[in-house]
């Protein structure tokens, strides 16, 4: 998974990866050139006295060094580039992936999760790659090029890389195996700690409110210590590699001096030579050892690389349609505009035994608010989610002005509609920012009308800045019912065809909604709107009410119709309010 994903990320890189080998080609063989130049010094300059031959043979050193570093250098910066280039890309196309998700995609995966694959993740592939760059090239060219300078030194002497080379590889071997599940294990870990930290972070109120800080320190401290203990586990492997790799490259120099200073004192080798042997034996452990680092490197970015992969490979229930329907197609002028309908509609979680929407079949007009009302769990905002393709139904069809909401692509489709989600959610950035995310070149003149209809004017010029005061991420800096009328704001700041309120009045007192659905109606005279509420009172003057329980519709109807004969709207009512004032 990681070969296959670096790959193709790669591609556009093809020419930076060849100058690379290229240049880390030509250092490892100066490297490799250097032991034998300094041995001629010893054997022939210093033992025959030619300080001409050594000043010759010293300064070709000098140069060969010094491209040595020129060419090494210029790896290392043509890989690090090349790898965070991949990081970069790879990151985006996470991105871009996870913004195409249906609700359905992001709740498979969580939130942690994703953000872990995005960031973590993509760093240990980045940084794997990067490693490998330094190390693909050279570490085999030096292991093979050690190898056959090592015989031309003294073939008797190499005997000893049949011993040494087995046992350093055969104890890297046991060092992955015992690797690669604890690294498994500390992206789950990652994942676990994301999360708990993520909810506590945005839940530091209701923590506070009722005093549980010590029990969520303790939620906290148990999933830190688990990740504490995987992470603990796989570095005392890690630990234990390079004393081990530095043992055997320890008791290798030592065996190479025993037998070499034997064979230097039967006449058979030269103290030049052993030096370079030595030095040869050094760079093929060297090479090992690097190995061994990309070694157990590679173990936790292959998880990495499959998370990212699963991430990147999931296609999304919501796909755009092969041809969308032209925006210029729709009824616009003369004919309806906005009108909604729901033609049988059914909508079935993956693996669930029912559905949670049955059948369901009524129109939302233009110029007409249709509020939809029922118990907890009725299926009414899942409804709602229905209309923007935050999930496809997996029956009937939704109609967008006579057109199936499937057939028209998403950017299209998003600019006709209006949502008001059921939390209010702000950007950070200031409230100019947030509501020129509904209408990019809304004006101030708009953006203040959207305000004046929303009821939040007021304390927007009550801010020392006006529209450009600050806002926190998530809108942290207002209150509930402040946040609520600015993301209302934002849907009318862009005046689209339909209006859709996921209970986007239940932080409102009764005299402010009733003044914000007053200032409404005429903004909203030549569109629909569509209004999930819990309150009777949100929807009591709506011109169509229609009634959800289990999923299907029981009623439907003006506030009037549905109390003189529909006992489930009667039931509503008579939980919030008697029926005098129902009435």
């Amino acid at each position: 998974m990681l070969v296959s994903l670096a790959r193709s990320y790669l591609r556009p890189y093809t020419g930076a990866v060849w100058l690379l080998v290229a240049l880390q080609l030509l250092a490892t063989l100066a490297s490799l050139y250097l032991p034998a130049l300094n041995a001629d010094i010893v054997d022939q300059g210093v033992t025959r006295g030619d300080t001409a031959y050594i000043m010759q043979v010293g300064g070709w050193m000098l140069v060969v060094s010094l491209g040595q570093v020129v060419c090494a250098i210029g790896a290392v910066l043509v890989g690090a580039r090349t790898a965070t280039a991949l990081g970069r890309d790879v990151r985006r196309d996470l991105f871009d992936a996870v913004q195409g998700f249906s609700a359905r995609e992001l709740g498979q995966f969580g939130a942690p999760s994703l953000i872990t694959r995005t960031t973590n993740d993509v760093q240990q592939v980045q940084m794997t790659v990067l490693m490998t760059f330094t190390i693909i090239v050279m570490a085999p060219i030096m292991l093979v090029g050690g190898v056959i300078m090592a015989l031309q030194e003294d073939v008797a002497l190499s005997g000893l890389l049949l011993v040494v080379v087995p046992v350093l590889g055969i104890a890297v071997g046991l060092l992955l195996w015992r690797m690669v599940p604890y690294f498994r294990a500390m992206q789950k870990r990652i994942d676990a700690i994301n999360g708990v930290l993520r909810e506590q972070i945005t839940g530091l109120r209701v923590v506070r409110a009722f005093v549980r800080e010590r029990r969520e320190v303790a939620r906290f401290g148990a999933t830190n210590t688990e990740l504490y203990d995987t992470s603990l586990a796989a570095g005392k492997l890690m630990a234990l590699a390079f004393p081990m790799v530095m043992l055997i490259m320890n008791a290798s120099s030592v065996a190479v001096l025993w037998f070499g200073g034997r064979r230097v004192d039967a006449g058979q080798l030269m103290v030049g030579e052993l030096m370079a042997f030595l030095s040869y034996i050094m760079y093929i452990l060297m090479a090992v050892m690097m190995s061994t680092m990309m070694v157990m490197m590679v173990p936790r970015a292959a998880v990495a690389a499959g998370r990212i992969s699963d991430v990147l490979g999931t296609q999304t229930s919501v796909t755009e349609p092969s041809s969308p329907v032209a925006l210029t197609s729709l009824a616009d002028g003369e004919g309806p505009r906005g009108e909604v309908r729901f033609d049988a509609v059914e909508f079935r979680y993956p693996g669930a035994d029912e559905p949670v929407l049955h059948e369901l079949s009524f129109t939302a007009r233009p110029g007409a608010v249709t509020a939809i009302i029922g118990s907890t769990g009725a299926g009414k905002s899942t409804l709602l989610n229905l209309v923007p393709r935050l999930f496809d139904v997996t029956g009937g069809r939704v109609l967008l002005d006579g057109v199936d909401v499937r057939d028209l692509a998403s950017g299209d489709l998003g600019s006709l509609l209006g949502l008001v989600p059921q939390k209010a959610y702000l950007f950070s950035g200031t409230v100019a920012d947030n509501l020129r995310y509904g209408k990019p070149d809304a004006t101030e003149p708009e953006m203040w009308e959207a305000l004046e209809v929303a009821q939040a004017a007021d304390f927007v010029r009550a801010l020392p800045e006006g529209l450009e005061a600050p806002v926190a991420q998530g809108g942290t800096t207002f209150s509930g019912g402040q946040r609520q009328r600015l993301a209302i704001a934002r849907a009318i700041v862009r005046r689209p065809r339909v209006y859709l309120f996921d209970d986007s009045f239940s932080a409102l007192d009764y005299a402010t909604d009733a003044r914000l659905r007053a200032a409404l109606r005429p903004r909203t005279g030549d569109a629909a709107v569509i209004v999930v509420a819990q309150r009777v009172a949100t929807i009591r003057d709506a011109d169509q009410i229609v009634v959800l329980d289990h999923g299907r519709v029981v009623g439907r109807g003006t506030h009037a119709e549905l109390l003189a004969g529909n006992e489930t709207y009667q039931e509503i009512v008579s939980s919030q309010m008697s029926l005098e004032e129902a009435a």
